[in-house]
């Protein structure tokens, strides 16, 4: 099955809180991307609100619950008792666990799961009890013995943090080994029954090369890259374009 396309609204927001004008509309941008078929719409709302506002989340899960309802809404951030609380308010379909410092510029890094699986593992249940599919972001770094410990936190995929594998742009042979050590991640993944996600600098141009060697992705989440060609291509037809790196017939 092809990965399933969820489109980061960072990055627009970014845009928008440039100024203090409601423009570019995240839910505009959003809807945009729904109707070009994306799976569904991923936010990381951080203590600051440098990008995406506490205000856009209840606007987003309207415009999933009225007009998409078979998209998902995905939230990740770090488990913070505000961003819990958040998650329970909004009732995403997903929730994405990465462990990130508030005063990171992005995710750069996944979990430590041998060092923080006490935490990971109450914070997953708390979650999980309020209907919520919890993915955590890992490390593509081949450690089968970590995977193994978050599957035993109660999660039911993890992330791939792909941003290594991103930045081989213009080195073939770096990019082949970051896939051949995200694959093997995946595989031990897979292998112990957790589900797959990746997400982090993730292009056209390098995500079916990541397909080929991850057939089992269950879904990509992208922004950086989508909102970039969305300045060249519009919105509608980047979505489309990146569906078929994912390999979806449209």
């Amino acid at each position: 099955m092809p990965a399933k396309l969820s489109v980061n609204l960072n990055a627009i927001a970014m845009l928008r809180n440039r100024r203090d004008l409601p423009w570019p509309d995240v839910a505009r941008f959003g809807r945009l991307a729904l109707e070009a078929g994306a799976s569904g719409l991923t936010v990381h709302p951080r203590p600051d609100q440098r990008h995406i506002r506490f205000t856009d989340l209840p606007v987003l899960r309207a415009l999933i619950d009225d007009d998409f309802p078979h998209a998902e809404f995905n939230i990740e951030g770090y488990p913070t008792e505000d961003f819990l609380v958040l998650c329970e308010k909004t009732e995403p379909e997903q929730v994405t666990l990465v462990p990130d410092d508030p005063s990171q510029a992005t995710s750069d890094h996944g979990w430590d799961f041998r060092k923080h699986k006490a935490f990971l593992s109450d914070t997953v249940a708390r979650l999980k009890s309020k209907g919520m599919r919890v993915s955590l972001f890992a490390d593509g770094d081949g450690d089968a013995d970590a995977v193994a410990v978050a599957r035993e936190t109660g999660a039911d995929r993890i992330e791939l943090y792909t941003g290594p594998y991103g930045g081989c742009f213009d080195n073939p042979e770096k990019a082949a080994r970051e896939i051949d050590l995200l694959g093997r991640t995946a595989d031990a993944a897979l292998a112990c029954g957790l589900a797959v996600n990746a997400g982090h600098d993730l292009t056209v141009a390098n995500l079916p090369a990541l397909m080929k060697r991850i057939p089992g992705l269950a879904e990509v989440s992208i922004g950086h890259g989508l909102t970039a060609d969305a300045l060249e291509y519009g919105m509608g037809e980047t979505v489309r374009r990146f569906r078929r790196a994912c390999g979806q017939a449209v």
